[in-house]
């Protein structure tokens, strides 16, 4: 081998045993870990943890086209003689809960939007309360806001959402509450202001295939109180309803007359379609001043419920009403409902 070769050898060799000096490698950061919403399955289904904490939301809600008809549909304006309104409605509600050592501590929250048209709209809170251990406190829906499952009875407060506090006890198929109620927005008589105070309950549960409620309340201001009964029973192909409502005289828990009764049979037609005829009797109907006229009033109806998928359904309802003084008088609506 000549000195030529061994000298391209040696370069060679050493080219290949020296390490190459390269440019400061690029790191890439570490990607910041993410903490997925975890379902939170303790309260029942829809519910999931609030990234970070332990406290459980669920959100629900419904959004409605409805149209009324009648003589004169209540839309908010007094000027409307319209036969027919059309309206939406968008609700939304947040329910939380965590555990505490008193039981489950819930909060909700409801927001109601409204809209009869593009410039007549409001957005109102529809109830806004925190529950623990059996005591609500808050902005809710008392008793009297529940009724029997058509559109036909009137056995309920003209305004059943009040500021409360109440104590209610259940047992899975039974409950027995009382709540301190304030009125300022419920009827009241001459003389009196709209700063008034009332003390109702409620018992109720089911046995079997029958169901059963009873409430009362006092209004302190108007010095009258009011006490109904409601029960449904499963007979056939559908569920019987019956409800029996008295008041001492015109007051914010009942004020549509000092006695009625109401019926219903709520007929489950298939899987999707239930049809409940309603009829109710009132005795001396509505409130004239201080007290009851001496008119009596009857009131027949039918309402059907469609649904047409999961989550989407139709109503439709008819109300007749003839009173003993005064002109009879047709209304009703359709609405189509979503709810999530």
């Amino acid at each position: 081998m000549n000195i030529r070769m061994v000298l391209l050898a040696s370069a060679a060799a050493f080219a290949a045993s020296t390490p190459v000096l390269a440019a400061d490698a690029i790191v890439a950061a570490e990607p910041e870990p993410v903490e997925y919403v975890r379902v939170c399955d303790a309260y029942g289904t829809g519910y999931f943890y609030i990234p970070g904490t332990e406290t459980c939301l669920k959100i629900e809600g419904y959004i409605r086209f409805q149209v009324d008809v009648g003589d004169q549909p209540l839309n908010g304006s007094a000027s409307n003689d319209s036969d027919w309104d059309a309206k939406t409605r968008g609700q939304v509600q947040f329910t939380a809960k965590s555990d505490t050592e008193y039981g489950p501590l819930t909060g909700v929250i409801v927001m109601q939007f409204n809209a009869d048209n593009a410039s007549d709209q409001d957005a109102i809170l529809d109830s806004a309360y925190l529950d623990v251990a059996g005591f609500r406190a808050g902005l809710f829906y008392s008793w009297w806001d529940d009724g029997l499952s058509g559109e036909t009875d009137d056995i309920g407060s003209i305004v059943t959402l009040h500021n409360s506090l109440r104590y209610q006890y259940e047992s899975g198929t039974f409950y027995a509450g009382i709540s301190v109620d304030e009125l300022e927005d419920g009827f009241y008589k001459s003389g009196e202001e709209p700063n008034n105070v009332g003390v109702a309950f409620g018992v109720g549960g089911t046995a079997g295939a029958f169901s059963y409620q009873v409430t009362g309340g006092w209004d302190f201001d108007n010095e009258d109180g009011a006490i109904r009964a409601m029960g449904t029973v499963e007979i056939g192909p559908g569920t019987l309803g019956l409800a029996a409502v008295y008041s001492s005289g015109p007051n914010s828990y009942y004020s549509a007359a000092e006695w009625a009764v109401a019926a219903e049979y709520a007929i489950k037609a298939t899987d999707k379609l239930k049809i409940t005829p309603g009829v109710q009797y009132y005795g001396d109907y509505y409130a004239a001043g201080d007290d009851f006229s001496d008119n009596d009033a009857w009131k027949v109806g039918l309402t059907v419920d469609y649904q047409i998928v999961d989550n989407f359904y139709a109503k439709a309802s008819v109300q007749y009403l003839d009173p003993d003084e005064g002109d009879d008088s047709t209304s009703g609506y359709f609405r189509l409902q979503r709810s999530f």
